[in-house]
C-alpha cells in the first residue's frame, strides 16, 4: 500500500516537472527588460526567449517575432535551446517508463524484476533530465546577473530574470525529486526481496517440511 502511494506521488511530481519543462522551453520570458532608469513611465516591456522575442506595449498589445537566425543569438541561448530540448525528451521518456513500471498486473517473478529495473531507469532519467534542465537555466541567470552589474553594458541592453527561469528551477526540482522517489522505491523493494529470499532459505521449518515431503514421496515410490 505504501509502495503504491509512493509510486503515484513520484509519478505526479514527475508529471508536473515534465509539463513545466515543456512550458519553460516554449516561454519567451527568459529575459525581461529592466526598469532601472529614473523615468517611471514605461510604455513597453521586452521579453526574450529561446525561440522568439516579444514586445508588450502599455499592457494592451503584444507582438512576437521568431528569431531570424540561430547565429544571431548569444552563446548561452544557443546552448540552452539544445539542452532544454534534450531535457524535455528525457523527462518524457522518464514519465513513460514510470507508467510502464507502475502497471498493476499479476506477473511472474521475472516480470516483477523487469518492472523494478524499469522503475529504476525512470528514476535515473528523471534525475538526468532535471540536471540537464538546470544547466541552461543557471547559465542564462548567471549571464543576466553579470550583465546587470557590469557598468560597461548599456542600460537599454540590461535585462532581469524572467518568469521562465523561476518556473524552470521549480520544474527541475520536481524532476529530481521524482527520480529520487523512484530510486528509493527500487532500493526498498530490492532490500525487502533479498531479505525475504534469505529468510525463506534459512527457515528450518521450511527445510524440514521440504525434507519430509521428499521422504514421503520416496517411500511411496518404493511401494509402487
Amino acid at each position: 500500500m505504501i509502495g503504491g502511494v509512493l509510486q503515484i506521488t513520484g509519478l505526479l511530481i514527475g508529471g508536473v516537472g515534465m509539463i513545466g519543462t515543456f512550458a519553460v522551453t516554449g516561454m519567451p520570458q527568459w529575459r525581461v527588460s529592466a526598469f532601472i532608469e529614473s523615468n517611471i513611465i514605461v510604455f513597453e516591456t521586452i521579453w526574450e526567449g529561446l525561440w522568439m522575442h516579444c514586445i508588450r506595449q502599455a499592457n494592451i498589445r503584444m507582438q512576437c517575432k521568431v528569431y531570424d537566425s540561430v547565429l544571431a543569438l548569444s552563446l548561452d541561448l544557443q546552448a540552452s535551446r539544445g539542452l532544454m530540448c534534450a531535457g524535455s525528451v528525457l523527462s518524457f521518456l522518464a514519465f513513460m517508463a514510470a507508467i510502464i513500471g507502475m502497471k498493476c498486473t499479476r506477473c511472474t517473478q521475472s516480470s516483477w524484476q523487469a518492472k523494478g529495473y524499469i522503475i529504476l531507469m525512470a528514476g535515473l532519467l528523471f534525475i538526468l533530465s532535471g540536471a540537464v534542465e538546470l544547466i541552461p537555466i543557471c547559465w542564462v541567470a548567471n549571464t543576466i546577473i553579470s550583465d546587470f552589474y557590469n557598468p560597461t553594458v548599456n542600460i537599454a541592453q540590461k535585462r532581469e530574470l524572467g518568469e521562465a527561469l523561476y518556473l524552470g528551477w521549480g520544474a527541475a526540482f520536481c524532476l529530481v525529486a521524482a527520480g529520487a522517489i523512484f530510486c528509493c522505491f527500487y532500493h526498498c523493494c530490492e532490500k525487502n526481496r533479498s531479505y525475504g529470499y534469505s529468510a525463506s532459505t534459512h527457515d528450518p521449518t521450511h527445510s524440514q517440511h521440504l525434507h519430509k515431503k521428499t521422504d514421503s514421496s520416496y517411500s511411496k515410490s518404493q511401494y509402487v
